[in-house]
């Protein structure tokens, strides 16, 4: 409805101009008789308008307008300026356009040269719509738009003119082709006379160099070197046959000459420069020549180049030192540093040029004349050092430098007594001129020497060691009245007098040297006088060492640390290797504590280790007697001998300590042990019963079953055994060996079998914290199926004893928690009964209770799939790192992966952690068997019989096993060493 009131639109309007809508013309709008635009500016508008969107429509009618004002204001100006011309209706107002009141464009005639904008409807529309459309955003836009033409324009004419400058510069290198090619011709006189172009600007007329090259062209270059072949080579022509061609007349020629060189001169030339360098590097003393012929080229390819920063870092230098010699030309440093700068950059010449001006400045600098000598040659070496010691005749250095510069000893002696005159009371000079005498002479000096510098303590000696004894007394004397207050003197006294073998001197000049030091106020302290006494050790005097550690010991320590202290003194000094120090220092340390029995064992491990069986049956003997009541030392002392074959005097040591502790058990085992040992069964039987009576203990009436047992009376065995368990109940090792003779040493019929369970059932009740018990018993009820079977021939196998040591292992943690050897007991049980996935749930229990357990860290190791060892490794060394069966555990993997090296320093790490676990030892020595270094393999035997180990689960198996009790320890660890590498091959 709104639509259909509407009348016809006003004029001017555009349909959807105010939302953005564009406005286009058809054919049919245009018509098929619209004439043809003409070539003007408004036509070609009308043309871009008509084919464009509605935004070019606009824009060419915008400019199309404005173009008509500036005519019309122009044609305004032009009117107003003559007189109006009236038409048939008057004179037409100022502005008039006629058509402008109904709608019509303004149209210009044909005579200003301007063509219609077409007829038709569009024109007219777009006529109608110019003066509202246009406004100051498109008049900047059409300025923006010129400006960018005008700039396009002025770009396109600065290529145009580039152009054209490269064509003519080309143009201009071709006009002087032609006096390029007569350059050929200039001599070189004239070449000479061409003058230099210089830079005369400010900028560089300072920089400017002094000298300027100008390249010269190759026709010169081959004219020169012809007239020098002679000089430059050696009477060798460089240059060869010179062949030149003149083919400048040719339609084809260039203008050159073409020059042919023989090049075997060259190589020529090559050769005869090489025989100059090497000749230069020739020893300039004898002529033969220091350079390697076969490593020359290898040298010449290893030399270091300069590189641009070093370069810069030395003429740094050089600038810096030039102002250190021109601030102060005095200054000797100065001038050495320059010519070290100039050594290091090559320039030796330049060095010693530096070096010699240095010497001039610097006449009483010693440094500087002696890094001038270093830096020539030996024989002008020696010249400079001649004018040296007339500059500074008080030098030494200088004198020591030229005596080192002389070939031959006779001229080494006349510089060095030169040097003498100078400087007489020199030491130095005094002990070089000694070194090279031989003993008469050099007796002579010394006696000189002494004289001249008496306070020399090494002219004294030296002087003494040379002399007899009776003369050296004396020169020891007068050193000491020269030197009152140098104890090196009378220690050296006490050493001639040990030389002599007069021990009872020694002490007494020790004693007079302690007394005259602190008469004349020399302080020495008691660490100086324990380090003069290691030295005397080491020089061969045992008895100086120990009369200085009898007079000097004691000084500056306190009553009550006296015993601690020399205790650690001793300890220090073995640990140092002084070996009679620390004899001196026990001996000293038992006279004044002779009732200290840690005294007394600590100087027994020392005879033990570092002494002989004399040694120690001394020490043993004077403990025994000090300490009559400690029985260690006489089964020490009793072991000693018996050990050496002495069995009388072993007897004899027994006896008397029978006299001094007539009840000790320790001594009653002591003597049975002997006898059994050697043989004497009988009066090792009578000792064990006398023990009984006198002495009785548990571990006498274990002895006893023992014996009894390793004779295989089994019956007297079980009778000492009850006897025993009547009188010590909780004694456990009665019960287990009872049990094992039933069921093991006996027949394996029912009978026996329930009295090896009577004893391991009484002795569980007794004992319940026996671990060993429990596991025993339950060995026991997995085997007995087994062996009733077999006795019965009767092979079939039932789960029934696994299940009853299930069921006593479970108990026995019930009553001994975390106990790792019941928990490994308990797994290995699984694993023997094939339960693999029980076991594995086992060790995680295991670890849970006793997370730190070193025998469950490694077990778990050994028993885990490979792959998984190594964490499980790591696992074990993060909870327990210092515990033996871990690193052992961690070595065997090592080994096991032939890392060799690593498995070496682990079971070294295991064996010093623990050297009484026989298990590592074992597997140590399996290891370096099969590295097959023999070397290695005796020292680990020898370290594990040093060692003597006791434990360990494999090695106690072995050797408490009744047929190899008399085994050694070196043939326990081959029995050892079987069994790892059988268990290696069942699994």
């Amino acid at each position: 409805m709104v639509l259909q009131s509407r009348k016809q639109a006003p004029k001017g309007y555009i349909p959807g101009l105010g939302r953005g809508a564009a406005g286009f013309t058809t054919r049919s709008d245009i018509g098929p008789a619209a004439p043809a635009l003409g070539s003007s500016d408004d036509a070609l508008t009308s043309s871009a308008a008509a084919g464009g969107s509605r935004a070019a429509e606009q824009r060419a009618a915008k400019l199309a307008m404005q173009r008509r004002r500036q005519q019309e204001q122009q044609q305004q100006q032009s009117t107003t300026s003559q007189v109006a011309v009236p038409g048939p209706f008057g004179v037409a107002p100022i502005g008039y356009v006629a058509g402008m009141g109904r709608g019509a464009g303004g149209v210009a005639a044909a005579s200003e040269g301007d063509s219609s904008l077409g007829r038709g409807p569009e024109s007219h529309h777009i006529g109608g719509a110019q003066d509202d459309q246009y406004d100051d955003d498109d008049e900047e836009a059409d300025r923006i738009y010129e400006e960018i033409e005008e700039r396009m324009k002025k770009r396109r004419k600065k290529n145009a003119g580039q152009e054209a400058q490269n064509s003519t510069l080309n143009n201009i290198g071709s006009q002087f082709r032609e006096l390029k090619e007569n350059l050929a011709t200039v001599s070189e006189s004239e070449w000479a006379a061409i003058p230099d172009v210089g830079d005369y600007s400010l900028r560089y007329k300072q920089k400017r160099k002094q000298d300027t090259f100008t390249p010269i062209t190759d026709s010169l270059l081959e004219s020169r070197s012809i007239v020098n072949s002679d000089a430059t080579s050696g009477n060798v022509s460089l240059t060869g046959t010179v062949q030149a061609t003149d083919i400048g007349n040719g339609p084809n020629s260039s203008g050159f000459k073409s020059v042919v060189s023989n090049m075997s001169g060259l190589a020529e030339a090559r050769g005869t420069v090489l025989g100059m360098s090497l000749d230069r590097m020739s020893d300039s003393v004898t002529g033969q020549t220091v350079v390697d012929p076969k490593g020359y080229l290898t040298s010449l390819s290893n030399t270091k180049l300069a590189s641009n920063a070093e370069i810069g870092d030395i003429n740094k230098a050089r600038l810096l030192l030039k102002s250190v010699r021109d601030t102060n030309p005095h200054h000797g440093p100065g001038w050495i540093a320059a010519a070290r700068v100039e050594e290091a950059a090559g320039k030796t010449l330049q060095a010693r040029k530096l070096i010699q001006e240095g010497c001039e400045a610097c006449p009483t600098n010693e440094d500087v004349w002696l890094e001038a000598a270093r830096l020539h040659p030996p024989d002008m070496a020696k010249t400079i050092l001649a004018s040296a010691v007339r500059h500074i005749p008080t030098s030494v250095k200088l004198f020591l430098r030229a005596a080192e510069l002389e070939t031959n000893d006779d001229s080494k002696k006349a510089v060095l007594r030169k040097g003498l005159e100078m400087n007489p009371t020199s030491v130095t000079l005094w002990k070089e001129a000694i070194e090279l005498e031989d003993a008469e002479d050099a007796k002579i000096l010394l006696s000189v020497a002494v004289e001249k510098v008496p306070q020399s303590i090494d002219m004294w000696l030296a002087l003494a060691k040379l002399e007899t004894y009776d003369n050296a007394r004396k020169v020891l004397n007068q050193a000491r009245r020269a030197l009152p207050t140098e104890r090196s003197i009378w220690i050296a006294a006490a050493k001639l007098e040990e030389s002599q073998n007069h021990d009872d001197m020694v002490d007494i000049i020790v004693q007079k040297a302690v007394k005259s030091l602190a008469k004349h106020d020399a302080i020495v302290t008691r660490e100086q006088w324990l380090k003069e006494a290691e030295m005397a050790e080491a020089a061969q005097a045992p008895i100086t060492s120990a009369a200085i550690i009898k007079h000097t010991i004691g000084i500056a320590v306190d009553v009550e640390d006296r015993r601690r202290t020399w205790a650690d003194d001793a300890n220090g000094a073995l640990s140092r290797g002084a070996i009679a120090t620390a004899r001196a220092i026990l001996a000293h340390s038992l006279a004044a504590f002779p009732s200290k029995r840690s005294l007394w064992m600590q100087a027994v491990e020392l005879e033990r280790k570092h002494g002989n069986s004399k040694s120690l049956d001394d020490v043993l003997a004077a403990a025994s007697e000090r300490l009559p009541k400690q029985e260690i030392f006489w089964l020490l002392r009793a072991k000693e001998k018996w050990t050496l074959g002495d069995i009388e005097k072993a007897r004899e040591i027994l006896t008397q300590a029978f006299a001094a502790n007539p009840n000790s058990e320790p001594i009653w085992l002591a003597a049975a042990k002997l006898e059994w040992e050697i043989g004497e069964i009988d009066r090792a039987r009578v000792l064990f019963s006398r023990a009984r009576e006198r002495a009785p203990s548990d571990r006498v009436y274990m002895k006893s079953a023992l014996l009894e047992r390793e004779l295989q009376q089994y019956d007297d065995a079980l009778s000492l055994i009850d006897q025993g368990l009547e009188i010590y109940p909780q004694f456990p090792k009665l019960y287990m060996m009872g049990g094992q003779i039933c069921s093991e040493d006996l027949a394996p019929n029912k009978e026996n079998l329930d009295r090896a369970r009577f004893f391991f059932e009484k002795g569980l009740k007794n004992c319940p914290n026996s671990f060993v018990l429990w596991i025993l018993s339950s060995r026991l009820e997995e085997r007995a199926p087994s062996l009733l079977s077999n006795n019965n021939n009767n092979n079939s196998s039932t789960g029934v004893g696994f299940t009853k040591a299930r069921s006593l292992l479970e108990l026995a943690r019930l009553k001994n928690p975390k106990c790792p050897e019941l928990w490994i007991e308990a797994i290995r049980l699984e694993r023997r009964a094939g339960n693999d996935k029980l076991a594995i749930t086992l060790m995680a229990r295991a670890l849970q209770e006793c997370p730190n357990s070193g025998l469950l860290l490694a077990e778990n190791i050994s028993t885990s799939p490979r792959p998984e060892r190594k964490a499980k490794s790591a696992d074990a060394i993060k909870r327990n790192p210092d515990d033996p069966l871990v690193i052992t555990a961690v070595a065997s993997l090592f080994a096991s992966e032939r890392k060799m090296d690593k498995a070496r320093k682990w079971f070294e790490r295991a064996v010093v952690l623990n050297p009484d676990l026989g298990d590592t030892w074992a597997k140590y020595y399996v290891f370096e068997c099969e590295s097959g270094d023999e070397t290695k393999v005796k020292s680990v035997m020898d370290r594990c019989i040093a060692s003597d180990p006791k434990h360990g689960e494999v090695w106690c198996s072995i050797m408490k096993d009744m047929k190899n009790r008399k085994k050694s320890v070196r043939e326990g660890l081959e029995l050892a060493k079987e069994h790892f590498l059988s268990k290696r091959k069942d699994t």
